[in-house]
């Protein structure tokens, strides 16, 4: 069910930068549009994963580079990946002291796993076990790639509302027969409600992917106890040590990076920790 409902949000993005591009320029601009979502698509299948860690400066984690995190660390992952039948993923490090974690890649064969320096001082093994089975979740589950795909698509969307409002401003390119059919109404809608959307499917699908991931740690880890734990210590350490993260990566992390109030919670791409934590209490 899950992944129906991905493909249809998916779906519902695409749909909305081919109508998106219609809107500003007409036919021509339609095809804009469909460029666009392609080009978008592919940048995330191929190069997601390297924007993303370049993004955080992360360094590799092997036996011969950053041999104490890859003591501790390698054989909690392979352990894991034995158990969910996945290949081991590359490791790597960010020298950022907020606890966080996320998984990248375009399938389980080209995944990465990255983990802040904060995140490995805060938590004990059995936490840490929590977090690392939440993540290989996402890996197991294909959702590396999908919350790529839906966050660029995403930005493409609002880059279009952008252009939309400059249209609108200097009187646009659509022909007279075209603003006759409503193009005025059509770039004001565009402006207006073409980044809510992306930002709430975006936030649709990220949300429940979280809830899907914690499931599957609690199960593969054995108990919900470990995850519930590390979630409570990043929720309270993230509040005190905020990540200046990337709003376009931000669904990435295990724990929302950076903080916000108010209105902005709406669009949070995580559920709320206690939303999540009673949900592993269920699962007990």
């Amino acid at each position: 069910m899950n992944g129906l409902k991905t493909v249809l949000l998916l779906g519902l993005l695409s749909a909305l930068l081919l109508v998106g591009g219609e809107a500003i320029a007409g036919r021509q601009g339609l095809y804009i549009g469909l460029i666009l979502a392609v080009l978008m698509n592919a940048t995330s299948y191929f190069f997601s994963d390297r924007i993303a860690l370049s993004m955080y400066a992360a360094q590799p984690v092997t036996e011969t580079e950053n041999v104490a995190v890859y003591a501790r660390l390698a054989p909690i992952v392979r352990n894991l990946c034995t158990r969910m039948g996945l290949p081991m993923p590359r490791l790597w490090l960010i020298n950022e002291a907020s606890p966080n974690a996320f998984a990248t890649g375009r399938n389980p064969s080209h995944a990465s796993l990255a983990v802040t320096a904060g995140l490995l001082e805060i938590l004990n093994d059995r936490e840490l076990e929590g977090v690392i089975g939440h993540e290989l979740g996402h890996v197991k589950h294909r959702d590396i790639l999908i919350s790529s795909v839906a966050a660029t698509i995403a930005a493409a969307i609002t880059m279009l509302a952008r252009m939309a409002m400059f249209a609108g401003m200097f009187g646009g390119s659509r022909s007279d027969e075209e603003d006759n059919r409503g193009g005025v109404l059509g770039l004001l809608l565009m402006m207006i409600l073409a980044p809510i959307a992306a930002l709430l499917i975006q936030m649709a699908i990220s949300r429940t992917r979280e809830y899907a991931a914690d499931r599957t740690s609690a199960v593969q880890t054995g108990s919900p106890d470990g995850l519930i734990s590390a979630l409570r210590k990043l929720e309270a350490y993230s509040k005190r040590i905020p990540m200046d993260a990337s709003p376009a990566t931000a669904h990435m992390f295990i724990i929302k990076p950076f903080t916000g109030q108010s209105l902005m919670q709406l669009f949070s791409t995580h559920p709320s920790t206690e939303k999540r934590v009673e949900r592993l209490q269920a699962l007990a």
